[in-house]
């Protein structure tokens, strides 16, 4: 942060004790992982490290000197050894001998491989040639905001040395590179003191001898322009001022829950986007601001910034003081296309030869004035970056335009970096996407046994999942066991009985806020109940048709509405039963809401067709193993029924089926995961029965 507000100062985390008896490679990864730990030093994956250390070469077991450099795609924050680079000194400093000029650039870059230490198989990034040319042993490469804030004001360079004096230089904008590198080393040799250098546009470079006092000095600097931010901009005012109240909280997600899915739905073209909300006090106050227009239309500076959140973001026409988001809505998709056309415009106006294809011309960034930020991406991780990027680059704004006048990559440079053949090359080589990625899944009853099975299942797959459940405690075990696994971005819990409107309506919500629409609905919550005719109460009738019957109406309507909202279609399974097509004595109410239940898929099946969304059902029977209904009375009502114990029940459920084999929650999740996934895009009012064969329960 720029400001005062940006709370405590940063921390010395060093600990000579722990870092005595470190190599000097494991003290470069113990620098790197401090500086990472704390954004207001540098962003997610931004910025990086370096060491130059002596090391035993495996060929000639002589010492050479080694440069440890964070690799290609790599987070300070949380590298790890093999996420270094090594590189031979004496390969790189031959190199300058291949280097012809600028036009060569690109093809430096092939080079880098044929400089590997011991084999390495982590690729050098394009920031290497920035280390090694240093003549330091240890070398930080970091984005602070406050450094930022500095180069990408006008006066950038007499900020620089006012802040600073001759500690730290000055170096014009430049695209990261080996020009940029012999650019570093020559300001090194001609300016022997200097501790550091300040890129315009980009970030700071701090260099030392020693791994400790590298550290140190970096922190040092940046405090410094922290501690002189927050001296020059209090008291003054920022981004002109507010010119938008903020709504209260529970109105911001209202509102932003309602947005989401509808732009979702426009930009999910070839793949489904993800997205996430932003409404902290930063993002408030720019939102807010009499300036939020045109320095939004400015872009961001630093090339890191810029990757994440594209050339510029989407200023969203919403007046909190008359909050009308059906106008809102009925005025996006004008917005939507006008910020297209003017992406298409800039890829035309910057484009090269041998560019890459126009890539997609949608937002990253949606800015909503007294409501806050929305950003979209392929992933969770991804959207909730491009926010964090985006808060970079407003904390960035707000401290260059209050000391200065901020400015925003030039438009051809910020082309350059986004069609950069070498970043193109490094997209091609990423992983293809998992069948569900991009996905966004709501599961009922997703705290027992079959529907956490198909949380992992959609997990696998690349999915974000929400989990509803009316057991507290039973939800957060099975959220905390998911989470190990798939990560924190992608599991979210919301506590929902599906009989209750109100709590329906907000899950769904709450949903459209967290992952910015819905793609998947897997109704699955249930009960289980046994009585003869003449013992059934009303209550037990109704118990069962109010979760069973009412509850799948309920959360399916809500799917509904958020399905057509986003106009990509959708896919609903209900996790219904066999008893819902084959009669079982002693369960009249259970098998006559399971009937409902299936009926009520096919009424869906025929409204949501036009719309591209798909209802199926899976039939499960007896799957005793990790289900909740199977616990208690139930379990000792069907033994009763059958004549058997506990114990003998699963046998008997077994020996009952044609396969002779038992059903698992697994197996359940295959199936839903099935009618879910692309595999059956063909697919609409299906039953797919999953009981290991009961002929009573035979569809044809």
């Amino acid at each position: 942060m720029t400001t005062a507000a940006a709370g405590a100062r940063l921390s010395n985390l060093w600990d000579d004790a722990r870092a005595g008896g470190m190599t000097e490679a494991e003290k470069l990864l113990y620098r790197s992982n401090l500086l990472g730990s704390d954004k207001r030093i540098t962003n997610y994956g931004g910025g990086n490290t370096s060491a130059k250390v002596m090391e035993t070469d495996p060929l000639t077991g002589e010492q050479v000197e080694v440069l440890w450099v964070k690799g290609s795609g790599g987070d300070v924050g949380s590298i790890k050894m093999d996420g270094f680079a090594t590189l031979y000194m004496a390969k790189l400093r031959a190199l300058k001998g291949v280097y012809k000029g600028v036009h060569m650039e690109d093809a430096m870059v092939g080079y880098l491989p044929h400089c590997t230490f011991n084999l390495n198989a982590r690729a050098a990034s394009i920031d290497t040639p920035l280390h090694a040319y240093v003549p330091k042993n240890h070398v930080d490469h970091m984005h602070p905001d406050a450094i930022i804030a500095i180069a990408a004001s006008q006066n950038s360079r007499e900020l620089t040395a006012r802040i600073f004096g001759d500690d730290i230089g000055w170096l014009p904008w430049k695209r990261p590179g080996y020009e940029l590198g012999l650019w570093l080393e020559k300001f090194c040799l001609e300016n022997p003191n200097a501790k550091g250098v300040v890129l315009e546009s980009h970030g700071l470079f701090t260099w030392d001898d020693d791994a400790k006092t590298c550290y140190e000095l970096t922190i040092a600097i940046i405090q410094k322009a922290m501690d002189w931010f927050a001296a020059e901009t209090a008291g003054k005012v920022i981004f002109g001022g507010a010119v938008k109240d903020s709504l209260a909280a529970d109105q911001r997600r209202a509102v932003a829950a309602r947005l989401m899915p509808a732009i979702r739905g426009m930009i999910s073209g070839d793949h489904h986007m993800v997205g996430h909300f932003d409404d902290q006090p930063a993002v408030l106050e720019f939102v807010n601001s009499a300036k939020l227009a045109p320095l939004a239309a400015l872009g961001t500076s630093c090339p890191d910034h810029f990757l994440r959140t594209k050339i510029c973001p989407l200023v969203v026409g919403f007046d909190p003081a008359a909050p009308d988001v059906d106008a809102t809505l009925a005025a996006l998709a004008g917005q939507v296309a006008e910020y297209r056309k003017g992406y298409a415009a800039y890829y035309d106006r910057c484009k090269h030869p041998n560019s890459p294809p126009l890539r997609d011309p949608n937002a990253v960034v949606y800015l909503v004035p007294g409501v806050g930020m929305l950003t979209f991406a392929k992933d969770k991780a991804t959207a909730r970056i491009s926010g964090e990027f985006y808060v970079n680059a407003i904390n960035v704004m707000r401290g260059a335009d209050t000391v200065s006048t901020y400015c925003g990559l030039p438009e051809q440079e910020a082309f350059d970096i986004e069609y950069w053949l070498l970043e193109e090359a490094k997209l091609q080589r990423m992983p293809k996407p998992k069948s569900l990625a991009g996905r966004v899944a709501l599961v009922t009853g997703g705290a027992g046994g079959i529907g956490s099975a198909t949380a992992e299942r959609f997990l696998r797959e690349g999915a974000c999942v929400v989990l509803a459940d009316i057991d507290a405690v039973a939800l957060a075990a099975t959220a905390e066991n998911l989470t190990k696994r798939h990560g924190a971005d992608v599991v979210r819990t919301v506590m929902m009985n599906v009989t209750q409107e109100d709590q329906v309506i907000a899950a769904f919500a709450q949903t459209a806020v967290e992952f910015g629409g819905l793609d998947i609905l897997v109704s699955n919550a249930g009960i289980a109940s046994s009585a003869p005719i003449e013992e059934t109460t009303l209550a037990l009738w109704n118990k069962n048709m109010d979760i069973l019957s009412t509850g799948y109406f309920l959360v399916s309507r809500e799917a509904f509405k958020t399905f057509r909202a986003q106009k990509i279609g959708g896919a609903v399974v209900f996790v219904a039963s066999k008893n819902g097509l084959a009669a079982s004595p002693n369960a009249s109410a259970y098998c006559t809401a399971k009937a409902a239940e299936i009926h009520l898929a096919r009424c869906l099946a025929l409204e949501g067709a036009e719309a591209g969304i798909r209802v199926n059902v899976v039939n499960p029977d007896a799957v005793l193993r990790g289900s909740k209904i199977w616990s208690g009375e139930w379990l000792d009502q069907r033994a009763s029924t059958y004549k058997t114990d506990k114990e003998g029940l699963e046998e008997m459920y077994r020996q009952r089926s044609l396969l002779k084999r038992s059903v698992l929650p697994e197996d359940i999740a295959e199936a839903a995961y099935f009618l879910c996934s692309d595999l059956s895009s063909k697919s609409t009012g299906n039953i797919l029965n999953v009981d290991a064969g009961n002929v009573q329960a035979f569809t044809r």
